[in-house]
């Protein structure tokens, strides 16, 4: 665009120099109709009578020359108001016609020399302002650029998978027995059988003490349950505990789920394990005379690092247990807990940096080409217009040399 405007200029400029050729040629004609139009006696001489013009012929000769509108300015109009000058050769100096015609032309190069120069100004006042745009957009991107890297945006992926890795269940009975543990497929639950009987453990359990974390001082026993794997047919995992009556006026037993059964197994300090796992994760809890489903889901995190840390999500639904039992056996509190993975689906969070080097360096390109281009466009203008100034000051110290 800067390279057309320059042409554009050019091109204004070549077309000027013929106007004023074409101008001094019209000018020569008028000024020979003019000499014609003088009367001239025998021997060829100017007439003393009929060449002696007044300032008012004078001055009206000379508005006429000017274009509509315009207004002559203080040197000019000063021809008008001094006395007629004495008559000389027409040989030797210039008539008042001549002096007329010529200072009109001055007026016209003058007034089209101010126009130039105050559209020169105008444009060169424009790509001013479009550099400092460009340079504002440079900064805003540089700054937009430096946000991003600071703030990234937090990326989910959902990754489908048709087994789990079995899950660690660490239970915290107390005084409670484990009656059984049973694997079951597709939610279904067969009704109970003896409840609050010793049944059957399906399950594979270890129990572990370790000292807990937070005091130090405290022994914590915990029985870790291998968790369900097959999600295809919704394999789960369905507990019961028993407890005798208790002075507690809420009974309660705490859980808490681990990513890893394998890697508990494959510990060689397991109550190191346990206690670094208890501090990694929360403690849940499931109170008795209900049934609590716990539907449990996997969300793994990357970090900073490098590293990336696992947490698991749970949805629970509470069932009231109907109890049937004589009243001699109500005594004993029931617990029932099921475990069960809610969706086939492991949740992949993760942060992601939405600034692309790339587009910024050619957003950045394009800025400083765009401002080096309105600079070297400025540069051209102010030549153009020093330049245009020169010829114009040889214009008039020619027309001012004529003149006198």
């Amino acid at each position: 665009m800067a390279g057309a405007m320059i042409r554009k200029e050019i091109s204004r400029s070549y077309q000027e120099l013929n106007d004023e050729t074409e101008r001094d040629a019209q000018s020569a004609d008028l000024q020979e109709d003019l000499d014609d139009l003088d009367p001239q006696d025998g021997n060829g001489s100017a007439s003393p009578e009929k060449n002696d013009v007044g300032p008012d012929e004078l001055q009206n000769m000379y508005v006429e020359a000017l274009p509509w509108g315009f207004v002559p300015t203080l040197p000019c109009a000063k021809l008008f108001q001094t006395a007629p000058q004495p008559r000389l050769e027409a040989s030797v100096t210039t008539s008042p016609r001549d002096a007329a015609l010529s200072c009109a032309q001055a007026q016209m190069s003058w007034f089209k020399a101010c126009l130039k120069n105050v559209f020169s100004v105008f444009l060169i006042f424009i790509y001013l302002l479009l550099m400092a745009v460009a340079v504002f957009l440079a900064y805003q991107t540089i700054t937009d650029f430096r946000e991003k890297l600071k703030h990234p945006v937090m990326s989910v992926r959902y990754k489908k998978v048709d087994r789990f890795e079995a899950p660690g269940i660490a239970l915290y009975p107390g005084k409670a027995q484990l009656l059984s543990c049973k694997h079951h497929y597709h939610d279904q639950i067969p009704p109970l059988v003896n409840p609050g009987q010793l049944g059957e453990v399906q399950c594979l359990t270890e129990r572990i003490n370790y000292t807990d974390p937070y005091t130090n001082h405290t022994t914590k026993q915990a029985l870790i349950v291998k968790g369900p794997t097959d999600v295809r047919k919704r394999e789960l995992i369905f507990l019961q505990f028993h407890q005798n009556e208790t002075e507690q006026d809420f009974s309660a037993i705490g859980y808490l789920l681990f990513y890893s059964y394998q890697e508990f197994s494959d510990s060689p300090d397991k109550a190191q394990f346990m206690k670094d796992t208890e501090s990694s994760y929360s403690i849940w809890t499931f109170s008795g005379g209900f049934r609590t489903w716990v539907k449990m889901s996997l969300v793994k995190t990357s970090e900073k690092d490098g590293g990336e840390s696992v947490e698991f999500r749970q949805e629970s639904s509470v069932v009231k247990y109907s109890d049937q039992r004589p009243d001699s056996e109500k005594g004993n509190e029931l617990f029932f807990v099921v475990f069960e993975w809610r969706d086939p689906f492991i949740q992949e969070v993760r942060d992601i940096i939405t600034a692309n080097p790339w587009n910024t360096i050619a957003s950045l390109c394009g800025v400083f080409l765009a401002l080096f281009k309105a600079a070297d466009f400025a540069k051209l203008s102010v030549k153009w217009m020093i330049k245009i100034r020169k010829r114009h000051l040889k214009r008039n110290a020619r027309e001012m040399n004529q003149v006198t």
